[in-house]
């Protein structure tokens, strides 16, 4: 059975120092470490994360789908998490607190997000105004 996306780029990452193949690869990566809103289970999703002073901001979009990810919810329900971060000196773990960011603040954010990767601009217009594209800021704990 094929290895799956996700635990792909997990493996990759934890292979290789924080660094991942196509079509992640160069991007700043982090691993966030959830715990599931229904199940209770730990879940770890690769993401692209932007720094952002002394915390990370990471973003739900689901590639553009008309609804967020999973782990969107799990985030609002157990806030507590834990990262593995990729740094220029390798990779850094850490638990954080996840917080998502509204307003003027997340609207601030966003045209920087989709300036540095413009990718992400055009999942927000594959969603049809279905949905706003959550961002999530991470303050280490």
């Amino acid at each position: 059975m094929p290895e799956d996306f996700n635990a792909r780029v997990i493996r990759e990452f934890r292979e290789n120092d924080g660094k991942v193949g196509p079509p992640f690869e160069g991007a700043p990566m982090i691993l966030v470490h959830h715990v599931g809103a229904k199940s209770g289970t730990e879940r770890i999703t690769p993401l692209v994360y932007f720094p952002d002073g002394d915390r990370n901001l990471i973003v739900a979009s689901a590639a553009g789908a008309p609804s967020h990810p999973a782990w969107y919810h799990n985030l609002l329900a157990n806030p507590e998490i834990t990262v593995d971060l990729a740094t220029a000196s390798g990779v850094k773990t850490f638990t954080a607190r996840s917080e998502e960011l509204t307003g003027e603040e997340r609207d601030t954010v966003w045209e920087k997000i989709t300036a540095a990767m413009p990718g992400f601009a055009d999942y927000a217009v594959k969603t049809d105004g279905i949905r706003t594209i959550p961002v999530f800021a991470l303050t280490p704990a």
